[in-house]
């Protein structure tokens, strides 16, 4: 099997390609931009493998998404390539507009294109995978869970972008007939992640003796995955998924922001015990706007009909996660002091942060 993963040297894409490549013996071309939060170090382990092969291309680019498709051939696609922090879409939504939006849209031609010119035999076996976020279906209350089913009601600019490009991948198959197939999943962590994110942000400060932000409360709830259970998951659905459908994805793990942090915190007093306690480092900050309160999953449609179900217990994925980045800083460090610091994003510029946070 060829597969296309867009975005491959991101964080999910990433462990994507680690695992199609380690565990199922497929042929991998990763199509990345290789913007700010993509991260070629995250590939070390797959690199050399004579089955996986990289094409530095935007996906706007229509003219290198066809050539990409012709000369490699591929029999399925797994698009994750996408702007993706909500607090970068608050103060720069014209970036997520464009790549999620515009270049879903140019990927999705190019597919068409492909496919269309397949073997009847291999038309029917073509897939095409949009993994997307449960972020498109707005914010729960206090009960309640995210099916399928559950009417769209993007909150963010990041979102709605994401919801639109769902809705473009949905209208290609019901239009064109395009085996295409959606996944929405919940908050991933692990390694490898961009350190702008709660996980690993919190871990890093908390090694250098910084502040560990909180929005607000603290109390909104995430559904967390294990990014590794998610790459098994986007393989179960791009394998045995039907087309037309969607799958969400969720690691029955919610936890409040605070109890995540406070997590973090005391495994980094038993690993680092230097610094602590480094509970003493959180810092609670002007919230988010438009902060939603709760995501939570039913992944009951992958678990029942495709036989996936996480793996990894949040409790140990997270100290996994922080042992990861106390042991290669070699991989986050540069990201650290060339790229992102730590600084507070997604401030629009008539708010008024206080003058502890502005200090920060």
């Amino acid at each position: 099997m060829r597969i296309i993963v867009t975005g491959g040297a991101g964080f999910i894409g990433s462990a994507l390609c680690r695992h199609l490549l380690g565990e199922t013996g497929v042929q991998v071309l990763n199509i990345d931009k290789l913007t700010y939060a993509a991260n070629p170090a995250s590939l070390a382990d797959v690199e050399r493998s004579p089955d996986y092969a990289f094409l530095q291309a935007d996906i706007c680019d229509r003219a290198a998404m066809e050539s990409a498709f012709a000369s490699f051939r591929p029999d399925a696609v797994v698009h994750l390539a996408a702007e993706s922090h909500v607090d970068r879409s608050i103060t720069g939504s014209d970036a997520f507009v464009r790549t999620n939006v515009l270049g879903t849209h140019t990927l999705l031609e190019a597919a068409r294109a492909h496919w269309n010119a397949l073997s009847s035999t291999a038309r029917a076996a073509f897939r095409f995978l949009h993994v997307s976020t449960d972020e498109v279906y707005g914010s729960l209350g206090d009960q309640g869970l995210f099916t399928e089913d559950t009417p769209y009601a993007p909150r963010s600019p990041y979102a709605a972008s994401k919801a639109a490009s769902d809705h473009l991948a949905t209208a290609w198959h019901h239009t064109y007939g395009m085996p295409v197939l959606v996944s929405n999943c919940s908050n991933n962590y692990g390694p490898c992640q961009f350190p702008e994110k709660l996980i690993p942000l919190a871990i890093l400060n908390a090694l250098d003796g910084r502040p560990l932000p909180v929005y607000g409360t603290g109390m909104n709830v995430r559904d967390w995955l294990y990014v590794e259970d998610h790459a098994r998951a986007l393989h179960r659905i791009l394998t045995r998924g039907r087309p037309g459908r969607s799958y969400n994805v969720g690691g029955h793990a919610e936890r409040t922001n605070i109890a995540v942090v406070s997590a973090i915190c005391a495994i980094m007093d038993r690993l680092h015990p230097a610094g602590a306690p480094h509970d003493r480092l959180i810092t609670h900050v002007a919230d988010r706007p438009g902060h939603d309160h709760r995501y939570a999953i039913d992944a009951t449609r992958i678990e029942t009909e495709l036989g996936w179900r996480p793996q990894v217990d949040f409790d140990a994925g997270l100290e996994n996660t922080v042992r990861w980045y106390l042991g290669n800083d070699a991989w986050w460090r540069p990201l650290r002091e060339r790229v992102y610091g730590g600084e507070r994003l997604g401030l629009p510029a008539d708010a008024n942060p206080s003058r502890e946070e502005r200090r920060r």
